[in-house]
């Protein structure tokens, strides 16, 4: 097992402790939390320094959208991200979202980000929060499969909330059905929560395959660029 997923987290700065480590730590951390999360987003964030946005608290349209970033951080890792109640819903997953069914992948809840967030494809400069390049793996569109016991639709926020959540995903790279299930529980400040990730058995899905492609070698969806050449600033 990789050593960030042995450990449950994610590293966040280079040199300090991990970005999954502090969200865990902080209540509004927490995946499918009420309000909008952002204040722990922005408290951890000089935006003098950083190119990250802010949030101007924009609503969504009528449909939701998702988007996978690859973190070149203390750890490289995806940053798995859904449009919830006006927000991005986030979960780093070390090894990034599968086309396998077979993979079981971790899924660590760090804090919301705002919709503009899907957006940023950058370097977040050196001592900064989550110091690193980013690239914008894929992004696109999801819809809620999220039902109760009984076969009855829910709202994908409540579902959250209790621990399982279906949906569709019609990305660029991603497609068909997924769902996370959160298989630990945290305290009462989120501490210690964790999710698993899965690929539906549908049509979309790919058994036996690679699943996910080595983080360092693949492309941005948005501008052809590698994680390396974001971060020697070489141009679309």
């Amino acid at each position: 097992m990789a050593r960030a997923e042995h450990r449950g987290q994610v590293d966040g700065r280079r040199g300090d402790s991990t970005e999954d480590g502090r969200a865990d730590r902080a209540g509004d951390g927490r995946a499918g939390r009420a309000g909008d999360g952002l204040g722990e987003y922005r408290r951890r964030r000089d935006f003098g320094r950083t190119r990250e946005p802010r949030g101007a608290g924009r609503g969504g349209g009528p449909e939701f959208g998702f988007v996978v970033q690859i973190h070149d951080a203390s750890t490289t890792h995806f940053d798995f991200r859904l449009e919830v109640d006006g927000v991005l819903k986030s979960w780093a997953v070390p090894k990034g979202p599968s086309t396998d069914p077979h993979d079981k992948r971790l899924a660590m809840p760090t804090e919301d980000h705002p919709l503009e967030y899907r957006d940023f494809e950058g370097v977040i400069a050196e001592g900064e929060y989550g110091a690193g390049a980013v690239i914008v793996w894929d992004e696109g569109r999801y819809r809620s499969l999220a039902t109760d016991r009984h076969g009855h639709e829910v709202p994908f926020a409540q579902a959250l909330r209790d621990g399982h959540a279906s949906f569709r995903l019609d990305g660029g790279k991603l497609r068909g059905g997924y769902a996370l299930t959160r298989f630990r529980s945290g305290g009462d400040d989120g501490r210690g929560e964790a999710w698993l990730l899965v690929k539906h058995h549908d049509g979309q899905a790919a058994p036996h395959s690679r699943g996910t492609p080595d983080p360092h070698r693949a492309r941005s969806v948005r501008s052809g660029r590698t994680l390396h050449q974001v971060a020697a600033g070489v141009r679309r």
